[in-house]
């Protein structure tokens, strides 16, 4: 499912239209996102957590060459699935 049948199905489901649920979706991931960059959590009880997560640096293989490089620590983004959103998925 992509982004516009996610919005087609929440505005079928809401009855609120598209234009609306397209606003509000992107209200959502705009706040997400930005919360998650500044280091803080959300947390959606029963759905999951948005977080970022410190990734180390490492010794990585180019695998043309074979030849060793060093690859930088950085933030990544993570989610992690809430219980009843994993029940749900078994």
């Amino acid at each position: 499912m992509n982004k516009e049948e996610l919005v087609k199905e929440i505005s079928k489901k809401s009855k609120v239209s598209q234009k609306a649920v397209a606003n509000i979706l992107a209200a959502t991931l705009d706040t997400i996102e930005k919360t998650v960059k500044k280091g803080q959590k959300v947390t959606l009880v029963g759905f999951g957590t948005f977080e970022s997560r410190k990734r180390a640096a490492r010794t990585g293989r180019n695998p043309q060459t074979g030849a060793t490089l060093k690859i930088a620590a950085k933030k990544v983004p993570a989610f992690s699935a809430g219980k009843k959103f994993k029940e749900l998925v078994k």
